[in-house]
């Protein structure tokens, strides 16, 4: 490496040996209103790019809320706090960026496997209570009355007021 003065141990960030394959944890100081907080993020390292030079990146893909995220972090970054590899996994590639195709090809294959639905919570409702008719009105006006505001009810009622008890 070269003699820079910079806040980044650099020794150890080129003794971790960051390779794609990985799963690392990265820490990130992140700055809101005035104060500084740690902000981690998890994922699966798909490319490496040059290596341990001072321009060094690495690329790292998580999915969040079932969205694929990807984010490419400086290797001698100084807001970064610290890099931990969680896993290291043998790989065949140096760049896995079909990684984006085989997870595009798993949601596509759930996806045809679901059934679209039209179904709310309006079709469990129970129906609301028919109001009284007035006093006035005759038992055939009232039924009229109610037969108009819910059928369905009044389907239930008669068919219910149809049905015998048997005589013990």
């Amino acid at each position: 490496m070269h003699n820079v003065i910079t806040p980044v141990k650099t020794n150890e960030r080129v003794q971790l040996g960051i390779r794609s394959g990985d799963t690392v944890r990265v820490h990130q100081k992140v700055m809101e209103k005035g104060k500084t907080r740690l902000q981690v993020f998890e994922g699966l390292v798909i490319a490496v790019k040059h290596g341990t030079e001072p321009g060094a990146t690495f690329t790292v893909r998580a999915t969040m809320s079932g969205v694929g995220v990807e984010r490419i972090f400086p290797l001698y970054a100084p807001f970064i706090e610290k890099i931990e590899i969680i896993r290291r996994s043998k790989v065949r590639r140096a760049k896995l960026y079909f990684i984006r195709e085989k997870v595009a090809r798993e949601v596509k294959r759930q996806l045809r496997n679901m059934r679209m639905m039209n179904v709310s919570t309006d079709d469990f409702a129970t129906p609301d209570v028919v109001e009284a008719a007035p006093i006035e009105a005759s038992a055939e006006e009232a039924a009229i009355v109610a037969e108009e505001v819910a059928p369905e009810v009044v389907a239930e009622v008669t068919a219910e007021e149809k049905v015998e008890e048997p005589v013990a």
